[in-house]
């Protein structure tokens, strides 16, 4: 892929659709309910909450009950939702300069689904790095 591609919000948010179909049925499917959105930033209120003081520094963030916490009893009521940051994103891509941007955008949309799937982040980097 071009290097100029991902760089639009469409153009990211094509690259998460890639990666999606990507995954095998039984995962995609799992992640049917998930919502992806393409964000500049995130939102203040959300850097507050986890004590992030530069923007920069969150790439992509998942909201939802994960899947193993998902019930009957305690169903998701609005549905998952991943946000990819798109100027931090940019910013880690120009700084690595060893990856490219399609696969950081990728990298980052596999991680916040690890979360959907109940993965811990040592889980997902380990499974990223195996794969990678």
């Amino acid at each position: 892929m071009s290097q100029t591609l991902p760089k639009s919000p469409e153009a990211m948010m094509a690259v998460a659709e890639a990666t999606l179909a990507a995954l095998p049925v039984h995962m995609r499917e799992a992640a049917a309910r998930v919502s992806v959105r393409v964000e500049e930033f995130a939102e203040p209120a959300i850097l507050d909450e986890f004590g992030i003081r530069d923007p920069h520094q969150l790439t992509g963030l998942y909201q939802g009950v994960p899947l193993i916490h998902e019930s009957v009893t305690w169903p998701s009521p609005e549905g998952a939702l991943i946000f990819l940051y798109r100027q931090p994103i940019l910013a880690e891509w120009r700084a690595r300069g060893d990856v490219t941007l399609e696969d950081l955008v990728a990298h980052v949309f596999i991680h916040e689904l690890g979360h959907h799937f109940g993965w811990s982040d040592e889980e997902m980097d380990a499974l990223l790095e195996a794969d990678g």
